[in-house]
């Protein structure tokens, strides 16, 4: 009757230290990850401006264009069309404009030009 015991009173603790471990690791992983807000693929300062791209997708019909969404100094911008031939950016409501001197479209097109 006692080893019994004994053997009951180590599987409950066994257990017990198991539960708190998951706890433990659960709660770790919770403070590790990075929200969608903040994780940028690629950052870059140049010049004057901190330039980051959040997204990116290369056109598998236009090699040259690519859809970007990019911070630059802080300020989020939403999915912009990036035309690293033509060196022009089309913003959402076809609006179009040309790359900034040093701006986020010549981070995004010497990006991929190596």
């Amino acid at each position: 009757m006692c080893k019994q015991q004994g053997w009951r009173e180590w599987w409950i603790w066994a257990i017990g230290l198991l539960g708190l471990g998951v706890i433990g690791l659960s709660l770790i992983g919770s403070l590790m990850v990075i929200s969608p807000a903040q994780a940028a693929l690629y950052c870059r300062s140049t010049g004057e401006h901190t330039i980051c791209i959040l997204s990116i997708k290369r056109s598998a019909k236009n090699y040259w264009e690519y859809r970007a969404s990019v911070r630059v100094d802080g300020v989020e911008r939403p999915i912009e069309l990036y035309n690293c031939r033509d060196r022009l950016r089309t913003q959402r409501d076809g609006t179009t404009l040309p790359f900034e001197p040093a701006g986020a479209g010549t981070v995004i097109c010497h990006l991929f030009d190596r």
